[in-house]
């Protein structure tokens, strides 16, 4: 009908042009209308414009859209007709078909990064746990992964299926399989997103917008291929609110988990701007050339907004607990920013860069505080709940030291990202001074945590036999043994040796020295049975009290073995050797007391036999 139009080239200012104008307004609109009219009725047999192979299946359509595009050009009626209001509204709903038109048309197939990456299977798997581990009872649930496919889940009696064999996951009576699994997944470096077919048809919907004048509403119809990835966000949140959603029974889903998903969405999403920018700007794209920056600055522009929103949604938590997570999601979105502000220009690259920095600025003050936060739990002796005072640890490894310990673990493989949060400057400072990098926190983890083992050694001696030292000994080498490897500088290690050594000398003094001291007392009066009796005595209480004690440490154990060995026998040997009428009455020889004496710290504490 356009076509048509444009040949004749009549003039439709005349009354007769007018009239012919208005009679092809009405088929026109009629089209238009009656189209609306049954997609809204959710009549399938409708046909949109084009296909999914970019194949024109609704010409009269076309034509109809063509016709008010025309008329629009051509300037047929005044505006303020009534022949110019429906004209005007014609134009409106045609647009609206052409956006809906781009919005089925399949520009980038998503489907391959999915499957490459597994974010299919991560997507699919922690729905249905999510769903399970809630108890939902409700009718299906459909994900959809792609315009073509869908996995519908059934809980309780129902069936669960996928679009393919190989993508079957079952969960029943295990804890279901996280974000975590697929992290680690090299992501293909070559994509192709891009569907070549349909480039056609964006520069026919491009060219008919432009003639209508409707450029703007083109550039705000979004494009849902990064949807796809973003969805793993939205099992657990609202993307338009940041608002966590409670799933009752669901204990395996906590903020850790929703935390795993955006670093996986942010890899996802960072990957895939990059190659669709490459491969838009390979093509040549007809009219739709004028818009294809626009384009992909309005998609990264939404993308970006949604992972920005969800990472600042955790810059004012404050958990300890959250200490590792949130450190992460620093790290991700400071090496994500290259891919992710790459599509913009000018003003637009300025403002987003500008808000991914307010985000790290406000996550790193966050971080800062939860430093401050872990280095005054273990100051006040505080981990997990348990107190300093915990009962049944004996001799062996505080649950402190070990808290402390897997933290410092914990934060060696992020030393990077904090040494560049404790050096900055805004944001506030850590609750001790000088701490300006990761081995300056280090040192205060320890540091804070020595005073409570020397308070918690203090109750140990009450016990009495060197279980003071030998606590000691066994928590400051427990320390020495996790953190020597990560400290810079063999300074501290130097010192923390000299500490271990000088416990292991205290423990021998007090536990064993008295043991010996049995021998050593006779001075110059005879030897006699009872001597040999009395340092049994103190062999055998010595060696009930310290045999169950627990050193994990295999180095440090053999040293004490030896160190005890060394004192105790040595004497016993000599004493035998110089009163050689007591040794057929001797109940040990040298080589039994030592065999007995190697058996020392290889059982359980008074936490092992509990357990």
């Amino acid at each position: 009908m356009g076509a048509a139009a444009g040949k004749d080239g009549r003039d439709f200012t005349s009354s007769a042009g007018t009239t012919r104008a208005e009679d092809r307004l009405a088929v026109a609109e009629h089209v238009i209308v009656e189209f609306g009219r049954r997609r809204m009725s959710g009549d399938r047999n409708t046909l949109g414009i084009w296909d999914a192979q970019a194949t024109c299946t609704n010409k009269s359509l076309l034509a109809a859209v063509d016709e008010i595009v025309f008329l629009k050009e051509m300037q047929a009626f005044p505006m303020a007709t009534a022949a110019g209001r429906r004209m005007d509204g014609a134009l409106r709903d045609a647009m609206s078909h052409l956006m809906e038109e781009l919005l089925s048309l399949r520009v980038w197939e998503g489907s391959q990064l999915e499957r490459r990456s597994g974010l299919r299977f991560a997507i699919e798997k922690l729905s249905i746990s999510m769903t399970m581990a809630a108890g939902v009872s409700s009718p299906a649930l459909v994900f959809l992964t792609d315009s073509s496919t869908a996995s519908t889940v059934r809980t309780n009696t129902e069936e669960v299926s996928f679009s393919t064999i190989d993508e079957l996951c079952t969960s029943s009576g295990s804890q279901p399989a996280g974000p975590d699994d697929f992290l680690d997944r090299k992501f293909p470096d070559e994509l192709d997103l891009i569907c070549p077919g349909s480039l056609s048809v964006l520069h026919d919907i491009s060219l008919r917008v432009i003639r209508a004048g409707y450029t703007k509403e083109l550039l705000q119809t979004p494009c849902d291929v990064l949807d796809r990835f973003l969805s793993i966000l939205k099992e657990g949140c609202s993307l338009e609110t940041n608002e966590a959603i409670s799933y009752e029974n669901a204990e395996w889903w906590t903020a850790e988990d929703m935390i795993r998903r955006w670093i996986l969405a942010t890899k996802l999403v960072g990957k895939a701007l990059v190659a669709m920018q490459m491969q838009l700007h390979a093509q040549s794209n007809g009219a739709f050339d004028r818009f294809k920056d626009e384009y992909l600055m309005a998609i990264a522009k939404r993308s970006t907004f949604i992972l920005l929103r969800f990472a600042d949604g955790f810059t004012s938590t404050h958990s300890v607990e959250k200490l590792i997570n949130v450190l992460e999601m620093y790290e991700v979105l400071g090496s994500a920013v290259p891919s992710l502000i790459q599509v913009f220009t000018g003003q637009r690259k300025e403002l987003i860069s500008r808000q991914v920095e307010v985000v790290l600025a406000k996550l790193a003050r966050a971080l800062k505080v939860m430093v401050s936060s872990l280095i005054t739990k273990i100051r006040t002796g505080i981990s997990s709940g348990t107190q300093t005072t915990t009962r049944g640890v004996g001799a062996g490894i505080h649950p402190l030291t070990r808290y402390t310990m897997a933290y410092v673990e914990s934060l060696a493989p992020h030393c990077g990202a904090l040494d560049l949060i404790l050096k900055s400057k805004s944001g506030g400072t850590c609750s001790a001074e000088g701490i300006d990098s990761f081995d300056d926190l280090v040192s205060e983890l320890i540091a804070s945590l020595e005073p409570n083992l020397e308070e918690i050694s203090a109750l140990r001696g009450t016990q009495g036999g060197g279980m003071q030292h030998l606590f000691l000994a066994n928590n400051t080498s427990y320390v020495l043994q996790h953190a020597a490897s990560l400290l810079r500088g063999d300074k501290w290690v130097t010192r923390c040796q000299g500490q271990v050594m000088q416990h292991m000398t205290d423990y021998i003094e007090a536990s064993w020295a008295p043991v010996v001291a049995c021998l050593e007392a006779t001075g110059t009066g005879k030897p006699t049975v009872k001597i040999l009796a009395k340092f049994n005595s103190a062999l055998e209480k010595a060696y009930s009290s310290h045999a169950r004690c627990k050193v994990p440490d295999p180095a440090l154990r053999e040293a004490l073995q030896k160190a005890v060995s060394d004192k105790v026998v040595a004497v016993y040997d000599t004493y035998l050797l110089k009163h050689p009428k007591l040794q057929k009455s001797a109940k040990y020889t040298a080589e039994s007391l030592a065999a007995l004496l190697s058996e020392l710290f290889e059982g359980e504490d008074g936490e092992g036999r509990r357990s």
